[in-house]
């Protein structure tokens, strides 16, 4: 079995809900612990107070601010691990479909090919990875007497991911009533692997415009703050009350608005 992308180690346990009489992961909560929100609150805290100071020379709305931002930031770091665990169940669903398929094709039932493809998985991944428990939870509730079309279709709802719901719709309408259920794994997980493809491609092509964006909305801090506490008072009527703050505030504004659509605009979704 051919694995186009190398797994990633996860040390995070993920949220758990009730379904039925077994506790199964949320992939749709943040993972993120209370150490990480502590740890994304003080980057945020730096960052805010490093940018305020620049424009303002003022400690204390430096501080407040950097505070404000550094509770925002919580919850941007939390979306952005959601968003990285989801990436990457993805990556391990599609290695999962390439297993079933290839065991499907040899002639084992639904079964049979989940055993097997849990027992290939686990050679690449370990034993606490979302893939290989979500495969034991599909074991488990298969040998329950639940349809895999049941349990694919929770699978999709936790997980919250586009493929994965795909999958499941195809597999509850083929399910008892077709024998190309091998095949239309086959083209699923084709079809997976073609949009990954694309958007590997994509990110490649959009890295280095990102490093420009983000090299010009850095550029301006670093400017004021060289000016600001090398420039012999160069920078001074920039903080002084009247239209010195309002300049100021108006870069400020400017700033932010501009770190926005960077971010809007280099996020490219399929």
């Amino acid at each position: 079995m051919s694995n186009m992308f190398a797994p990633q180690a996860e040390n995070t346990i993920a949220p758990q809900v009730q379904v039925g009489s077994i506790t199964v992961p949320d992939y749709t909560i943040s993972p993120s612990g209370f150490l990480d929100h502590i740890l994304a609150f003080f980057i945020g805290l730096v960052i805010g107070f490093g940018v305020l100071f620049v424009f303002y020379q003022l400690i204390i709305l430096s501080v407040i601010g950097g505070a404000a931002f550094g509770v925002v930031n919580i919850f941007f770091a939390a979306s952005k691990s959601t968003v990285k665990r989801k990436e990457r169940l993805r990556t391990q669903f599609f290695d999962l479909l390439e297993a079933m398929s290839v065991a499907m094709r040899s002639g084992s039932p639904p079964l049979k090919a989940l055993q097997s493809a849990k027992e290939d998985l686990s050679l690449i991944y370990p034993a606490d990875s979302d893939i290989i428990v979500e495969t034991s939870i599909i074991i488990g509730r298969f040998n329950n007497a639940i349809p895999l079309s049941v349990i694919f279709d929770d699978f999709a709802k936790r997980s919250g991911i586009e493929d994965i719901a795909s999958f499941a719709s195809v597999y509850a309408t083929i399910e008892g009533k077709s024998s190309r259920a091998d095949e239309i794994i086959r083209e699923t997980q084709q079809i997976i692997s073609d949009k990954m493809e694309i958007e590997m491609e994509i990110d490649t092509l959009m890295t280095a415009a990102k490093s420009e964006v983000n090299a010009m909305l850095v550029m301006p801090l670093i400017i004021l703050a060289v000016i600001g506490f090398a420039g012999s008072g160069f920078m001074e009527v920039l903080y002084q009350p009247g239209v010195g703050r309002i300049v100021a505030t108006g870069g400020f504004i400017v700033l932010i608005i501009s770190f926005i659509l960077a971010r809007i605009f280099s996020n490219i979704k399929l």
